[in-house]
C-alpha cells in the first residue's frame, strides 16, 4: 500500500532504517529518502525525514497529509520526534498545525540532537490544521477561510513573507467578501518591486499571471569584498542555532550581486547570489540596514547547508 501527495510517494510498509529505527520508504523525482513509520489511521507524532531535500516542495503536501488524518482521527496535537528541528521544518509546519511555541525554542537543541540522533519528542504540541488547496496556471493556492499562502512557478508567497508575500489588497467584509483580492507580491526593502498575481478570497486567480521584470541594477555580477563577507559571517552565526557552523560555512564563500527574480538568495556552484534590489532598495537606508538585510537573507543558506553537511557525516 502507498499513500500519495504531490511530488512524493510513501510505501506503508515498514522497515528497519539505521538512521530512524522503524521507517517507511520515500520516493521523489528527486530520489528516495525514509521517514519515521507512523500509524496512517491515527498519526500521533510528526515524523522526522532521514534527507528533507529529497522531498524539495513535497514536504508540505506530506506534512497537511498527517494533519488531516490526525483531525479525521481526533487526534488533539502532535510533537515532533526526531533529530532535526530546524527553522525551516518550523516554518513548514506551521502551514498545516497551530502551535504556541516558538522558533526558537523548537530549534534550541538541534546541534545536540543531530549528535544523539534524538528520537524523544520535542514537548511542544503541534495543533492539526490543515489546510485545502486550490491549482491555477502557473501553480497554486492554500486555503483555510481566505488565501494563507501561493506558490508560483515555485516560488511561495506568504501572509508573512519577508520578500515574497501575500497581500491583502481589498479586505473582506461582511457586506462584500466576494470581492475581497489579495495580491501576490515582491518586496525589498519598505516597498513592492513586482506584483506577480492578484487572487480572489477563494483563491482563483482575478488576471493572468505576470513575469517578474529584470534588473537594471548596475551593482549586478559585483563581488563582496572580504572584510564585508566577514561581517556579514558573523551576524549569521549570532542568529542562527548552530553559530560557529554557520559563520564558518559564510567566511568561506565567495558573496555577489545577481538578478534571482523573486529570491533574494540563493547558493550557486560559486558561492552565495543576492538580488541587486536588496543594494537599490535597501543600501539608501544605511550600510548597516543593508547588511542586516544581507545577513537575514543569507541565514536559511547557511543553516540548510550546515545541516545538511551534519547530516551526511553521520
Amino acid at each position: 500500500m502507498a499513500i500519495s501527495v504531490p511530488g512524493a510517494t510513501v510505501e506503508t510498509a515498514i522497515i528497519e532504517d539505521p538512521l530512524l529505527g522503524p521507517a517507511h520508504v520515500i520516493t521523489t523525482p528527486r530520489g528516495t529518502t525514509t521517514m519515521q513509520a507512523l500509524d496512517w489511521d491515527r498519526p500521533t507524532r510528526i515524523p522526522a525525514i532521514a534527507d528533507p531535500a529529497v522531498l524539495a516542495g513535497a514536504g508540505g503536501f506530506l506534512l497537511n497529509e498527517i494533519a488531516t488524518r490526525a483531525v479525521a482521527a481526533g487526534v488533539p496535537s502532535l510533537q515532533y520526534a526526531g533529530p532535526y528541528p530546524t527553522p525551516g521544518l518550523f516554518r513548514a509546519l506551521r502551514r498545516s498545525f497551530t502551535t504556541t511555541g516558538t522558533e526558537d525554542a523548537f530549534t534550541a537543541n538541534l546541534v545536540e540532537r543531530m549528535a544523539r540522533l534524538a528520537r524523544d519528542p520535542i514537548a511542544i504540541d503541534f495543533v492539526p490544521a490543515p489546510v485545502t488547496y486550490g491549482s491555477f496556471d502557473r501553480g497554486h493556492v492554500e486555503l483555510r477561510d481566505r488565501p494563507v499562502r501561493a506558490v508560483i512557478d515555485g516560488i511561495a508567497y506568504e501572509i508573512d513573507g519577508s520578500v515574497t508575500r501575500l497581500v491583502t489588497i481589498e479586505p473582506s467584509t461582511a457586506n462584500a467578501p466576494s470581492a475581497s483580492r489579495v495580491a501576490c507580491e515582491v518586496w525589498f526593502g519598505d516597498s513592492p518591486y513586482a506584483r506577480v498575481a492578484t487572487l480572489d478570497w477563494a483563491g482563483s486567480l482575478t488576471a493572468p499571471v505576470t513575469d517578474i521584470p529584470p534588473s537594471t541594477s548596475a551593482v549586478v555580477g559585483q563581488a563582496f569584498p572580504p572584510a564585508l563577507v566577514a561581517a556579514i559571517a558573523q551576524l549569521v552565526g549570532d542568529a542562527s542555532p548552530l553559530p560557529d557552523a554557520a559563520c564558518a560555512w559564510v567566511a568561506g564563500q565567495a558573496v555577489s550581486w545577481a538578478d534571482l527574480g523573486a529570491h533574494v538568495a540563493r547558493r550557486t556552484p560559486a558561492g552565495i547570489e543576492l538580488h541587486a534590489a536588496l543594494w537599490d532598495r535597501v543600501g539608501p537606508l544605511g550600510l548597516g540596514r543593508l547588511v542586516l538585510a544581507v545577513a537575514e537573507a543569507i541565514a536559511p543558506l547557511a543553516t540548510q547547508a550546515v545541516v545538511a553537511e551534519l547530516a551526511a557525516s553521520r
